[in-house]
């Protein structure tokens, strides 16, 4: 069984990878995630790649082997899951579940994960919209758009929000906008100005910056 601190690696770089249009993750991208110096960071990758989790090339950077990948998935599912039964069971809310979740998903036994996730009725995204991998590390994920995509007064729903900033999803939530929340986009200001939206049904009229905006993924909403 991998190491915290392996764990912390492989997640971290399963996420730097998503989206980034790279072959490989730079190690000076995932010494500025973790928070270290380049140097370690660097001996961390050579000795992971030893242990045949990455592919590492100097000056090049790395990218999970499909061993470094099945292991990040797995914290990634403990993580996610214990996101969800905080949310669900303790009343936690989504600005405080990723912390503690954080403490959590290096104890978590398989056996555990496996009958948190049958409790929960096998869920397929976390209180962030965040997909879920299945045990054997399938991932079912709608594909959202930017709310800043969207056509105006297209009623549209939360469905993802891209990150765990407590401060922004206090904020989010503050203002009614959470997953499932029902908003139309009513102005989008040119030259990167702020986007202002309906909140289900125009009940409340937010007006967003356009880096808030675009960290929220909205889909069709579903019929009632």
């Amino acid at each position: 069984m991998p190491s915290d601190s392996i764990e912390n690696y492989l997640k971290t770089i399963h996420k730097l990878s998503q989206g980034n249009g790279q072959e490989r993750v730079k190690t000076k991208d995932i010494a500025d995630r973790l928070e270290l110096s380049l140097p370690s960071v660097t001996s961390m990758l050579k000795t992971l790649s030893r242990q045949g989790y990455l592919d590492y090339v100097p000056y090049q950077g790395v990218h999970l082997t499909g061993t470094g990948h099945a292991a990040a998935l797995k914290v990634v599912r403990k993580h996610r899951l214990i996101e969800l039964f905080l949310l669900r069971t303790l009343d936690l809310d989504w600005s405080e579940v990723h912390e503690e979740a954080e403490l959590l998903e290096h104890a978590l036994s398989d056996k555990l994960t496996d009958r948190i996730d049958a409790f929960l009725g096998y869920p397929r995204h976390d209180p962030h919209g965040d997909p879920i991998p299945n045990r054997d590390g399938t991932i079912h994920e709608t594909i959202g758009m930017l709310l800043t995509e969207v056509n105006l007064h297209q009623p549209m729903a939360i469905h993802r929000v891209l990150t765990q900033n407590s401060e922004v999803l206090r904020y989010l939530d503050d203002k009614g906008i959470n997953l499932g929340a029902r908003l139309a986009v009513i102005e989008l200001a040119p030259f990167g100005g702020p986007v202002t939206v309906e909140v289900n049904g125009g009940v409340t009229r937010v007006s967003l910056s356009r880096q808030m905006a675009e960290i929220l993924l909205v889909t069709a909403p579903e019929e009632d």
